[in-house]
């Protein structure tokens, strides 16, 4: 049993749809997160910067002695997560498009991944797409923009709007039936993509997935927290903190969130 944190990172505000997922799933534990705002979206970065912004987070977590790093950022995980694996003792979950599920239940043969450049150049996108996805026509489609006005609060813009539809008018037209969220942010469009999506087609993110491996790995390494008391949940951003506090308010949760300059 173990009463240290669960450390989540990601690329700014997004990963908090992955916390909130792992919150759920595991209302005992401790959580610190971990928002690189002043350094999104990864997607638009170099390999190696990417890498050295995963290191730069993962010191900072491990120094709040935090026992588990969960990559809440499918940038990251895909160019950084085989490096930290083999170069820090903590166990580290990833995320990565959820190609496989829709490729399994799709009809039409057709999928649509809505992802950030940083993970559609990927190596571990290609593998994972070439492995799970024999006879499925893969569409992919950069969300340049997107992370950016989700960051500045503007999820109800007619901008955001305007580029969605953008983005999935060719997807459509070619017949998709399930869209990949490739990006943890992209969960906080879904209201506004159930909008421009038609009923048949169905929207898969990753996040009910990583929370279950999360609390797989702890169990299988004997790290769950004893505590019966609901855990608590401390958040750090290098930029202003209202977009944060704002997207914490409406879940009713005792979270701090607090300014950190790393």
């Amino acid at each position: 049993m173990d009463n240290r944190p669960i450390g989540i990172f990601d690329s700014g505000i997004g990963g908090t749809s992955i916390w909130r997922e792992i919150k759920e799933l595991l209302p005992n534990e401790d959580c610190i997160y971990l928002a690189d705002s002043k350094n999104a979206p990864y997607g638009e970065q170099s390999k190696e910067r990417i890498l050295e912004l995963s290191i730069k987070n993962v010191e900072h977590l491990l120094h709040k002695e935090c026992k588990i790093v969960v990559v809440a950022c499918n940038t990251a995980t895909t160019n950084a997560i085989a490096y930290l694996r083999n170069h820090y003792s903590v166990p580290f979950i990833g995320i990565e498009p959820a190609i496989k599920p829709a490729a399994l239940r799709s009809k039409s043969k057709i999928v649509g991944v809505l992802a950030t450049k940083g993970t559609l150049s990927s190596s571990l996108f290609h593998s994972t797409s070439k492995n799970h996805a024999e006879g499925i026509t893969i569409l992919e489609q950069q969300g340049t923009g997107l992370v950016e006005l989700i960051e500045a609060g503007k999820l109800q813009s007619a901008e955001l709007y305007n580029l969605l539809e953008q983005y999935l008018s060719p997807m459509l037209k070619k017949g998709i039936d399930h869209l990949v969220l490739g990006c943890t942010h992209y969960p906080y469009l879904i209201p506004i993509l159930r909008k421009i999506l038609p009923d048949h087609v169905t929207i898969i993110d990753s996040g009910q997935a990583v929370a279950r491996q999360t609390k797989n790995i702890l169990d299988e390494l004997d790290l769950r927290a004893h505590s019966h008391k609901k855990g608590t949940h401390q958040f750090y951003t290098n930029v202003d903190q209202k977009v944060l506090s704002t997207i914490l308010t409406p879940l009713n949760v005792e979270a701090s969130v607090s300014f950190l300059d790393f």
